[in-house]
């Protein structure tokens, strides 16, 4: 496979690993291209029985994937757009992408380093696994403050992984999380020292791709049947709940207007983004 052709990816294969690195700066936002180029990644892997583990990282070390992009608020069509005819139709182009990237045959990894938010971290959590710099990563969902929750699916995603409890404080409270709490919720796997972090996801991703052939993609479909809560993940249930809240009406739009104006999917309003937003009043619906 060439892994070539990508506008916002940079993609290196040898020795069974493919490392994927995302490149869409300013703030690696999940927007058409990433996201068309994601699908076009995961179509070409999917069958390259050469890769056994997927190793997804950031060429930034400040922004692994800040959301997906704040313009598809303004024109609810151009996320519609992007849907996949070859997809679960129920499901969200968002939900369709993340779908195609978690039921990979491959292990797949993710390398956090900075802010994962949002459409960010639900790209992370497609994962199987996620491993983050300790101190340096950032985790969060602020989408309660948008008006609208996670719907990339992160509440199926987020379920699996911290529990009911847990899932609704990180929806509601839309704080972001650091990578102690994380790991202690079990949003990420571990926290690694920074100065590590690369030397370790190699090590392990080198030690599942030198397994015999079918043995890891047997794994994850016996842990997956293990799952007690039935078909995993419901993004169906999630689709249809969150058609409840997006296309968002005209004071959510506005507050997005709004923190676009004051920085919003730039670097320096990235870095400050919760306190953006808190900072932005609702306006008054009739």
């Amino acid at each position: 496979m060439s892994y070539s052709g990508y506008k916002a990816l940079v993609v290196r294969a040898e020795d069974r690993i493919a490392r994927v690195t995302i490149d869409n700066p300013p703030v690696n936002t999940v927007d058409a291209t990433l996201a068309g180029d994601l699908k076009a990644f995961a179509e070409e892997v999917a069958t390259d029985e050469d890769v056994a583990v997927i190793v997804f990282q950031s060429a930034s070390p400040e922004f692994f994937s800040a959301h997906a992009d704040f313009e598809w608020s303004f024109d609810p069509s151009t996320l519609m757009a992007l849907a996949d005819p070859d997809a679960d139709p129920a499901l969200n182009p968002l939900q369709q992408l993340n779908e195609r990237l978690r039921t990979l045959p491959q292990v797949t990894i993710a390398k956090l380093r900075g802010y994962a938010r949002a459409g960010g971290v639900e790209l992370a959590m497609a994962a199987d696994m996620r491993f983050a710099a300790a101190d340096r990563t950032w985790l969060s969902q602020p989408e309660s403050l948008m008006g609208i929750f996670p719907g990339g699916g992160g509440t199926q995603y987020l379920n699996r992984l911290v529990g009911r409890a847990r899932a609704l404080e990180i929806v509601l409270g839309a704080e972001l999380f650091d990578t102690s709490v994380a790991e202690r919720y079990g949003w990420i796997n571990r926290a690694v020292p920074d100065e590590h972090l690369d030397a370790f996801v190699d090590a392990l991703a080198r030690r599942i791709a030198v397994l015999p052939q079918g043995v890891a993609a047997a794994a994850k479909e016996a842990l997956d049947a293990a799952e007690a809560s039935g078909p995993v993940p419901n993004l169906a249930e999630e689709a249809a709940a969150h058609a409840k809240v997006y296309p968002s009406p005209d004071d959510v739009v506005h507050r997005l207007r709004v923190l676009m104006d004051h920085g919003g999917q730039t670097r320096d309003g990235e870095l400050r983004l919760e306190r953006l937003l808190e900072s932005i009043p609702w306006a008054h619906r009739s």
